[in-house]
């Protein structure tokens, strides 16, 4: 049995029931607040991997947990400022299609082969992720403070854009590579 109760995991788990908040914060043009809970989240999942590491208090539970909270938080936030209109639509749907092929990609994995269920990202996945984080807090910043961003919004989601088809097609790769080794 998985033990939820380990610091960590509920860590993971507080910072999966924000996804809601931070939701609604920023579909109520609350972008300050929204900001500051998407800094909370952030700083919650760098001090819940130190946590596990330093303590030992690493479980399979937390494995999944901890990037299915980030992934819901990036996924919620993306497609909320898409509907506020201040990322692009293009952009909003090619960061949720790569979270999607990257979960059934390893879900269809999974079923197919004998293999566990393995979340090791590529080192693309996280320079991504950096970036993805790094776009969605400067563009809540940003409209939260009423200043001109100088093209770094547009800068960065080109980059976002970039390493988020890059990632996608990586994960594709690693899944084709997989399943022709399985057949």
């Amino acid at each position: 049995m998985p033990r939820v109760t380990n610091l960590p995991n509920i860590i993971s788990v507080v910072r999966l029931l924000l996804v809601p908040l931070a939701v609604w914060l920023i579909l109520s043009s609350m972008y300050l607040a929204a900001f500051w809970l998407f800094v909370i989240a952030g700083v919650s999942d760098a001090v819940d991997g130190f946590l596990a590491r330093q303590f030992n208090a690493q479980t399979p539970l937390g494995a999944y947990i901890d990037p299915l909270a980030d992934k819901m938080l990036l996924v919620g936030v993306y497609i909320t400022l898409g509907i506020q209109g201040l990322l692009p639509d293009w952009l909003v749907i090619l960061v949720v299609f790569r979270d999607l092929l990257i979960i059934g990609g390893a879900l269809l994995l999974y079923t197919i082969s004998d293999r566990t269920l393995s979340m090791d990202p590529l080192w693309i996945s996280k320079v991504n992720t950096v970036l993805q984080l790094v776009l969605a807090a400067f563009v809540l910043v940003r409209e939260a403070l009423f200043f001109d961003n100088w093209g770094v919004t547009e800068a960065l989601v080109y980059l976002v854009a970039a390493t988020t088809f890059i990632s996608g097609m990586g994960y594709l790769k690693r899944w084709i590579r997989g399943m022709a080794i399985d057949s």
